[in-house]
């Protein structure tokens, strides 16, 4: 249904270049990459909504294309869910909103509120509607699955893999699992040499590591190769000048060709363009219990009891991951957990080790004042001058221009990372957690699992990313029935959302 030739997009830099792809009917495209790297632009390049700067799109006649961006229009901001799905649709086919709003179990006491007055999760499937209710045959999505909690991509999921079968889906996200889930191709999205594989993330990604693997070996003997034949050369060159040989001088010719005609054919290994290091940083407790909770009631803010923990503890070097239905109580755990570390518990039946140093880091980056620069956030707190902060936030992906920048104007990977370098400069005994993967691409996923896991970090985490916390969990704590209760892994809550989702 569309084709795509030769198409490139350079901004400051090339973010990609003689791009091949085909998208058929029924396709399940997952498209992977570093924030910040051209996901979005190729999406609105499909969508006919942004024009490339090289190749071109042909779209079969009469294709309709649905593109879900990652953020509302400011326009429809103030206006309600219904009317927002509404949009571009005759009076009387409103019909079709209502349809498509059941099939995304849109509850009908959301439907009359303004966008503004819902949650990212809503504004999300309200974007979702107003794309699928048009009927698209190619439907492009932008980071579906931000905002969202488990239940709710469970759902989107389920809703995916029900739509009809001749449907095309493109999908550009950060979530492993959900990629695994609904896709059946994938597109890695590079510079140069963009590589597509006929399977989904997990396997196509040990495919795309096994030909990067090729390639930096091919590369490699080739330069050796190289490196030989000029050696070669250079010896029959001596020898040809000394003995006055023309056939000697004319084979050193010939060995320095191949040698150039080696080197331009070599093509390095592709590097991945790094959108900064993730590094922490913790120091050791001498304690060998950091946290314990005494069957403490873990309540709304009313009063209302939501369960009871049970006699639990932490221990140094447990990376503890806090599991439950949405509203189940996990961030008014978190909540009193922090409270405790912070000589601020409301209860004495939650206690932390006084020694306790906390890394606290939530999903809405609230440690962060958004009025506040990086360069700010890093030399006020922390004893480190401005060259080393500066050093610091550019190892970290922090640009020059962009540290003096107040942190509410930059992009959510980039306050994601600051958040992290703040992390690593506390150097905490213990993490507090709360959906740490929310803002970070699959690099900086991989990279936080591997510092967590490295550095043998205490932690308690509260994640909606199953590939995160399948990783990362060495408990795990389910909310169920009121009562906290220890799990042996987190397959059978994963299985049970998965039970409770609406159907599509």
């Amino acid at each position: 249904m569309i084709h795509l030739q030769n198409l490139g997009v350079t901004l400051r830099t090339p973010l990609f270049a003689n791009l091949d792809l085909m998208i058929g009917a029924g396709d399940r495209l997952g498209v992977v990459a570093a924030n910040g790297t051209g996901k979005s632009t190729l999406l609105r390049c499909i969508a006919g909504e942004f024009d490339a700067t090289s190749g071109e799109i042909t779209r079969a006649r009469a294709v309709r294309v649905g593109h879900v961006p990652q953020d509302a229009p400011p326009h429809l901001m103030g206006v309600t869910l219904h009317d927002a799905v509404c949009e571009g649709l005759d009076e009387g086919e409103q019909w079709r909103a209502d349809i498509v709003l059941e099939s995304l179990a849109a509850p009908a006491e959301l439907r009359d509120r303004r966008l503004d007055q819902l949650s990212g999760g809503w504004r999300r499937l309200a974007l979702l509607a107003r794309a699928w209710v048009g009927d698209p045959d190619v439907l492009l999505l932008d980071e579906p699955t931000n905002h969202l909690d488990l239940a709710k991509i469970l759902q989107l999921e389920a809703w995916l893999n029900d739509l009809p079968r001749d449907v095309a889906v493109v999908v550009a996200s950060h979530d492993r699992a959900f990629l695994d889930a609904v896709t059946h191709r994938t597109l890695f999205l590079r510079p140069e040499r963009s590589q597509v594989f006929a399977l989904p993330y997990s396997r196509a990604r040990a495919a795309l590591d096994e030909a990067d693997e090729a390639e930096a070996r091919r590369f490699d003997k080739d330069i050796r190769t190289a490196q030989q034949l000029r050696r070669q050369a250079a010896k029959l060159h001596n020898i040809g000048v000394n003995s006055g040989s023309d056939l000697l001088t004319t084979k050193t010719k010939q060995l320095k060709q191949r040698a150039e005609k080696l080197e331009t054919a070599a093509r390095p290994a592709h590097r991945e363009r790094s959108a900064g290091a993730i590094r922490l940083d913790h120091r050791a407790s001498q304690a060998k219990v950091l946290m314990s909770f005494d069957d403490a009631p873990v309540e709304t803010p009313d009063g209302a009891l939501l369960f009871k923990t049970g006699k639990l503890f932490i221990l140094q070097g447990d990376r503890v991951v806090l599991l439950g239905a949405n509203g189940a109580g996990k961030t008014r755990m978190m909540r009193l957990a922090r409270a405790a570390i912070e000589g601020r518990s409301p209860t004495p039946l939650v206690k932390a080790t006084p020694s306790l140093v906390l890394g606290y880091g939530d999903q809405g980056l609230a440690d962060l004042d958004g009025d506040d620069t990086p360069l700010a956030a890093i030399t006020r707190p922390f004893d480190v001058g401005d060259q080393r902060a500066r050093a610091l936030l550019a190892g970290a992906g922090i640009e020059i221009l962009a540290q003096e920048k107040p942190i509410r104007q930059l992009s959510g990977g980039q306050r994601a990372r600051v958040a992290m370098l703040v992390l690593r400069l506390i150097r905490p005994t213990f993490y507090l957690l709360d959906e740490p993967t929310n803002h970070l691409d699959i690099e900086g996923q991989e990279a936080l699992e591997a510092e967590l896991l490295n550095d043998d970090a205490t932690a308690l985490i509260v994640s909606h990313d199953r590939s995160f916390v399948r990783a990362v969990g060495e408990r795990f704590w389910v909310i169920e029935r009121r009562r906290l209760v220890e799990a042996d892994d987190p397959e059978a809550f994963f299985a049970a959302q998965a039970e409770a989702s609406p159907p599509p």
